[in-house]
C-alpha cells in the first residue's frame, strides 16, 4: 500500500476527528493509570496539525509528515507529543526514499521504541504499532487486528511511562496511548476505503 499526499491528508483528518470525539474517554482511561490528560493533550495536538496543514498547504507527503510531527511535538504535553511526533518524523525521513506504508510504519515503530525505550508487552502504544505494522507487511490489516492489539494491553503490567509506577495495579486497564494508536490505524482503514 503506497501512501500518497491525498490519502495521508484524508487519514490525518479522520484521526483528528476521532481524537476530538473521544478525548474525554482517552483522558478518563489515562486518569486510571496516568496523568488524566492524554485525550485533551492529543486533541490540542491534532487541532494544531489541522491548522498547520491548512496554513502551509504542503505540496508533498514528506512536507506533510514533517509538519504533522512538528505540530505534535510543540503542542502535545506529556509523553504523547514526543512519541507521536517521533513516529511522524521517522515517517517523514523515510518517505524521501519510499512511500510504501509498511516501510514508513516500520521506521515509525522503530523510532517509537527507541524514544520510549519500549518493547512488546510493556503496555504501551508499541503493543499496537508492532502488530499493525506486521499486518500491513502481509497486506492483512483489519479492524479486528487493531482491536486485538489494543485489547492486548489490558491484562499487562505497565513497564514504561507513568503507568509503570502502579506496577500490578495497572493490570486490567487499557493503555491510553494504545487506544489512541488504535484510532490512528482505524482512521487509516477509513482513508483507505475512500479511494
Amino acid at each position: 500500500m503506497k501512501l500518497t499526499l491525498e490519502k495521508y491528508l484524508s487519514w490525518i483528518n479522520e484521526f483528528s476527528q476521532k481524537v476530538i470525539a473521544k478525548k474525554d474517554y482517552l483522558s478518563d482511561l489515562d486518569s486510571k493509570i496516568g496523568d488524566g490528560d492524554h485525550g485533551n493533550n492529543l486533541a490540542r495536538g491534532v487541532t494544531a496539525v489541522q491548522q498547520m496543514l491548512t496554513a502551509k498547504q504542503p505540496q508533498d507527503l514528506t512536507a506533510a509528515l514533517k509538519l504533522t510531527a512538528m505540530a505534535l511535538i510543540s503542542k502535545v504535553g506529556g509523553a504523547a507529543g514526543p512519541l507521536y511526533g517521533t513516529a511522524f518524523l521517522e515517517m517523514a525521513k523515510t518517505s524521501s526514499q519510499t512511500t510504501e506504508l509498511a516501510e514508513l510504519l516500520t521506521a515509525a515503530t522503530a523510532g517509537l521504541q527507541k524514544r520510549g525505550q519500549a518493547k512488546a508487552g510493556d503496555k504501551t502504544m508499541v503493543d499496537v504499532w508492532l502488530p499493525v505494522t506486521a499486518a500491513l507487511k502481509n497486506a492483512d490489516l483489519t479492524s479486528t487486528v487493531i482491536e486485538k492489539a489494543v485489547a492486548s494491553t489490558k491484562p499487562l503490567v505497565a513497564k514504561r511511562g507513568r503507568a509503570s509506577y502502579l506496577g500490578e495495579r495497572s493490570i486490567g486497564h487499557l493503555d491510553p496511548g494504545a487506544v489512541s494508536s488504535g484510532y490512528l490505524f482505524e482512521a487509516l482503514l477509513v482513508a483507505e476505503d475512500e479511494k
